[in-house]
């Protein structure tokens, strides 16, 4: 059992801090959203770390938007459809591709800079997209200088106030309505800040699973605390994994972007053989669980821990100029991107799933808003379409800012109750060691691959962590790994409930994919367990 809040709390004892919208997180939704909604609203801004650390900066490819005369949000609609194996909602799809070149040139007032090409945006190519849409920045830095241009902005309104360092511990709800949240300080005392509307903006989980491409910080926060909340949580058995993250002694699982395969580079097993021919037309820009599970695949058969990237066969000139972050990164480990096939895995990257929300990023708690990879729009259903995350995070960012200038004034005579739950001392065995143990459970049993057996064995392992929920936690490290494990219960458990396989789901006792049965998603509520929901995909 899992209880509402992480914490006891007696509300009368907390200190009150008042604001007109709390934003949880400081990637690209955390920023573009503060920035839109101060507008006309007062903006409390809580990140976790810093204002620039979070997976948006550490995003490569690119922004997807049509900016080009021969591509139409028509096209944008049936690759992102296509890639999302049936469960896309075509609704949120369809404002995803014609607001999307809205939000690219905001991005550009805001003071972006995107690549050029003789006075034109420099467009690339990814995977399962059918033309050129990819727009870029320092040739492999998107992400860096999306971040860099949103948080100047940030810093710089007097609308926006930022706390760095700050945990969110709980949402505040009452009468299914949120009024806020609870605040750990640098210090460790504890704050109720009261706010009109919540938006939460914090981020995935990829810190569930051993090797991620994601950041430290990246440990399902948001997910977890909307679920003890009580919101609608959707689609979590989707967990995409990077195919091409580099495996090499000694290097941290650094992300090679979809971007150099889809500047040409070529996929060979450990006998310098190309082998995607043997499992999809597109062969290296085929979908990115196809390509996910063919690497493990040839892994598999030639008893290698990894397959070789190969973009030797272009120019040293591009490579470096349309690449400079991964050739620096490469060479650091004397790895020459230009003349050496480079070592590669899969490695978690992207959770498709999140907390449900409607066209406006509302979720099913009033008042309580979530985008970007926190948040379930629909847009990406059973498998992101690469590069559509950040054009999803503005799309729906300004939504929200639309949706809360609609709101009511909030009853400030709502007040919850005193929560306790019975708790003891936190246990003995250090939390660094439970989330290590985690993270190998996850990979191992709820990975790339799953089986009931394998799912089963991930759920008796992991239900052996719930006595947690009935310590005394304090610190940060702490309530990250509840945040971890409550997420890892919910992949387990959807993953067990769909019998197919789909997109990044693949189940290898149910190797087919079921529209007859499957077409739908599981919805987890907490105190109600798993229902199902037809797609509205077509």
């Amino acid at each position: 059992m899992i209880p509402q809040y992480l914490i006891d709390i007696d509300w009368t004892q907390l200190p009150v801090v008042s604001t007109d919208v709390i934003v949880i997180g400081s990637g690209i939704a955390g920023l573009y959203t503060a920035i839109d909604v101060a507008e006309d609203r007062r903006v409390l801004l809580i990140t976790k770390k810093t204002l620039l650390e979070s997976n948006t900066r550490y995003a490569q490819g690119g922004i997807a938007a049509v900016t080009a005369e021969e591509d139409s949000p028509l096209y944008h609609r049936q690759d992102t459809l296509m890639a999302g194996a049936g469960l896309c909602s075509s609704s949120a799809v369809d404002v995803l591709v014609h607001e999307g070149p809205r939000g690219v040139r905001e991005l550009m007032r805001l003071g972006t800079l995107f690549d050029e090409e003789d006075g034109v945006l420099a467009l690339t190519k990814e995977g399962a997209h059918s033309h050129r849409r990819i727009l870029h920045a320092n040739g492999d830095a998107t992400g860096h200088e999306i971040v860099r241009a949103l948080a100047s902005q940030v810093e710089q309104h007097p609308q926006v106030e930022v706390w760095d360092d700050h945990f969110v511990i709980d949402l505040v709800t009452w009468n299914e309505e949120c009024l806020g949240a609870v605040v750990q300080m640098p210090d460790g005392s504890r704050v109720f800040v009261r706010g009109e509307a919540t938006v939460l903006c914090s981020g995935g989980a990829g810190q569930l699973y051993r090797y991620t491409t994601n950041p430290e910080v990246a440990t399902a926060d948001g997910v977890a605390m909307a679920y003890r909340a009580g919101a609608e949580i959707r689609d979590m058995e989707f967990i995409q994994f990077h195919p091409t993250a580099l495996s090499y002694p000694g290097a941290p699982r650094f992300l090679i972007s979809e971007a150099v395969r889809g500047e040409g580079a070529y996929l060979r097993n450990i006998k310098g053989e190309r082998f995607m021919h043997r499992y999809h037309e597109l062969l290296e820009l085929a979908p990115r669980d196809i390509v996910a599970r063919a690497i493990v695949s040839e892994m598999e058969e030639t008893r290698s821990t990894f397959v070789y990237l190969d973009i030797t066969h272009e120019s040293s000139d591009m490579i470096k100029h349309r690449f400079p972050t991964i050739y620096q990164t490469c060479m650091q480990f004397g790895l020459d991107l230009t003349s050496d096939w480079i070592p590669v895995s899969p490695a978690a990257h992207y959770m498709m799933g999140g907390v449900k929300t409607n066209l406006q990023g509302e979720s099913s708690i009033s008042r309580l808003f979530a985008s970007g990879e926190v948040s379930s729009t629909g847009v990406h259903g059973a498998n992101r379409l690469a590069s559509n995350s950040l054009t999803e995070a503005l799309v729906y960012g300004r939504r929200i800012a639309d949706k809360i200038r609609e709101l009511p004034p909030v009853s400030k005579a709502q007040m919850p109750t005193a929560f306790s739950w019975e708790r003891k001392e936190v246990p003995s065995q250090a939390i660094v060691e439970r989330r290590l143990k985690l993270q190998k459970v996850m990979v191992r049993y709820a990975g790339l691959r799953r089986s009931r057996g394998t799912l089963l064995r991930a759920l008796e392992e992991l239900n052996r962590q719930l006595p947690l929920f009935q310590s005394v936690l304090t610190r940060r490290e702490e309530y990250e790994f509840a945040n971890l494990l409550t997420v890892s219960l919910l992949v387990i458990e959807g993953a067990l409930y769909r019998e197919e396989s789909r997109g990044a789901h693949y189940r290898e006792d149910f190797p087919q994919r079921d529209d007859e049965v499957w077409r739908k998603h599981i919805v987890h509520v907490r105190d109600q367990g798993m229902t199902e929901e037809i797609s509205d995909d077509v």
